[in-house]
């Protein structure tokens, strides 16, 4: 039986990481790989009451370091209850978003640093980090172009905060080759699932 593998897919909104995922989560189950999907915040009970007051735009007052704790507040509750026990079951994990994307949306928000941000997400995530992440990369006008519905409270950001998330997102990438992968989201769903699933296969 193969080691089972914590997968993270994240990136720029709109990159098509949700899709990717449950595409992925698809191809593994057709090998008859076990493998289980979820979504950062979310997932658990106390998670998903997190990820709505995190995206309601009627929260606009809330600080970046409140954002930052809540986001990891989530992370551990889904840790503790999903991720963990799925992972020491042989489950492979499919994480839509993680750490990865608070490294790159609340990075340098009042104050914040990136090692900050690791040292709280240690103690959330018990110092469980991905075997993977993979970043799906797209331009900021691609990116905003594909959110079809009333934008949530991160999206309605100005567009210099968007164009600072894709290069913070690239910036851990490059920073950590060994566990980060960059592919190029723009491009037909069918060739980005062929991208990922080739990295996969390095695992």
């Amino acid at each position: 039986m193969p080691t089972a593998k914590f997968i993270v897919l994240d990136g720029p909104e709109g990159c098509g990481k949700s899709t990717q995922a449950q595409l992925l989560l698809a191809h593994l189950k057709s090998t008859s790989q076990n493998a289980i999907l979820v979504r950062d915040p979310g997932t658990t009970l106390i998670g998903e009451q997190i990820r709505t007051i995190l995206l309601n735009p009627a929260n606009g007052e809330m600080n970046m370091r409140a954002e930052m704790l809540l986001y990891m507040a989530a992370r551990a509750q889904m840790m503790a209850q999903v991720i963990l026990p799925a992972l020491e079951s042989g489950q492979t994990v499919i994480c839509d978003r993680f750490v990865s994307s608070t490294l790159a949306y609340q990075l340098g928000g009042d104050g914040l640093t990136a090692d900050d941000i690791r040292k709280t997400a240690a103690i959330a995530i018990r110092d469980r980090w991905p075997d993977l992440t993979i970043i799906l990369d797209l331009p900021i006008d691609k990116a905003m172009a594909r959110i079809n519905r009333q934008k949530d409270r991160i999206e309605q950001r100005s567009r210099d905060y968007h164009e600072q998330v894709r290069k913070n997102y690239l910036s851990q990438a490059a920073a950590d080759p060994k566990h980060y992968r960059v592919i190029a989201a723009d491009r037909p769903q069918d060739a980005v699932h062929a991208d990922i699933r080739k990295e996969l296969s390095s695992l």
